[in-house]
């Protein structure tokens, strides 16, 4: 394709026409452009999508234009749609469509089955499945600013373009290897509203819990639900209403005036008089006013036994010794918070104990924790071996 070639829909004749093209295929190939830093909610600049033997990219910003036909694409459960590294342009769709697209598969996600690495860039999964180079000079494009040229657009394009081949490549191998199973959960979890949508009443939930005490509890989630509910309104990023530090100074510190607000560390100077302040002091006053009506119920980490000296140390040897073997990213199978439960006794219920992850990894865990299995380093090698293949001791000799 010349630069001069490639496609930017901007009317919706020409859009409605692109998407009943991809309308009759199993799998399209979805990308996005967006800027978000300076706003809560992202504005998408361009859409890419590709499909086999039909590509584009589409220009929102357009004047007129009506995503519709497009969207409804994203929400068919009929045709698959294939993202790399897919949140964000999850969200974005998720916040035009009131509901995520399904289904989707995520190639960073194979990309730890297939053992190329955790969070892979897109840059180097495709140099390791088809060879090719990503120019990445445009990658720091305004893509809000017009006209973009076609070096730019090039480069757009190539993020769905070249996902066709790698995808190709991916299913091949998890055809091979039989590990289509092993992405299915996580490809599912994309697709649930509650990762791309934020109810201020639960924007508690997403902040730490560093105490447990009533009144601290109702601060924190007063001032969370007042913050992400300005946030929201202004359409800029809660970190430029308040850090999260700061909301959890104020829980802790508990001010009643703006005074004693203005004296906090973390809280910008002059914020209880600022034009925001009233409605922060409210919230914090009302939290304290009714402590027992706001405070969420939390409860407190439950106390594991402690793991056996070393325990998690070699569960994290084996976990990193059957995954070079099997060629699979380690955090796939099992995450440290996996291990640390493993190896006190309480992991029955992590997805370590069920499930292909327990076939490729938890039982083997299980045969190590109980002597069943054991661990040496022979010849540069890590070796695993039962212990009932080892000979029986004849005693002490003297």
């Amino acid at each position: 394709m010349s630069e001069t070639d490639i496609p930017v829909i901007t009317s919706q004749e020409a859009l409605n026409a692109f998407c009943e093209k991809l309308s009759k295929q199993d799998v399209v190939f979805v990308d996005t452009e967006f800027h978000r830093e300076s706003t809560y909610w992202p504005k998408l600049c361009l859409i890419q999508a590709s499909a086999e033997g039909v590509e584009g990219i589409i220009d929102p910003l357009a004047g007129g234009i009506d995503l519709a036909p497009f969207l409804k694409i994203l929400g068919d459960p009929d045709i698959g749609k294939v993202f790399h590294a897919a949140r964000q342009d999850m969200e974005i769709f998720t916040e035009l469509m009131g509901t995520p697209p399904a289904p989707v598969f995520d190639t960073q996600i194979a990309a730890m089955a297939l053992g190329l690495g955790d969070s892979i860039s897109y840059e180097n999964l495709i140099s390791q499945l088809t060879g090719g180079q990503i120019d990445k000079s445009s990658q720091f494009t305004d893509w809000a600013r017009r006209p973009l040229t076609q070096k730019q657009l090039k480069y757009a394009l190539g993020d769905v373009t070249h996902l066709r081949a790698a995808y190709a490549k991916m299913a091949d191998q998890l055809d091979s290897k039989n590990r289509w199973s092993w992405i299915e959960d996580d490809n599912l979890a994309l697709s649930e509203l509650s990762l791309y949508k934020t109810d201020p009443e639960d924007a508690w939930k997403r902040m730490k819990m560093r105490r447990h005490r009533k009144d601290y509890l109702a601060v924190l989630k007063n001032v969370a639900i007042w913050r992400e509910t300005l946030a929201q309104e202004l359409n800029r990023p809660r970190s430029r209403i308040l850090k999260d530090d700061a909301v959890q100074e104020i829980a802790d510190q508990r001010p009643t005036n703006p005074q004693a607000l203005d004296r906090l560390r973390s809280v910008p100077k002059g914020f209880g008089n600022s034009r925001h302040g009233d409605g922060l002091m409210k919230a914090i006053n009302d939290a304290l006013a009714n402590v027992d009506e706001i405070a969420p119920v939390v409860e407190k980490p439950k106390h594991r036994g402690q793991s056996p000296a070393g325990a998690s140390d070699l569960l994290r040897v084996l976990l990193k010794q059957i995954c070079d073997d099997a060629g699979v990213t380690p955090r796939l199978v099992a995450n440290s918070a996996d291990l640390e439960r493993v190896a006190s006794g309480d992991g029955e219920e992590t997805a370590v104990m069920s499930g292909w992850r327990y076939e490729l990894f938890g039982r083997h865990a299980q045969n190590l924790l109980h002597g069943r299995m054991a661990i040496t380093f022979k010849d540069g090698q890590i070796e695993m071996f039962n212990t009932s293949d080892l000979p029986a001791s004849d005693g002490p000799q003297g």
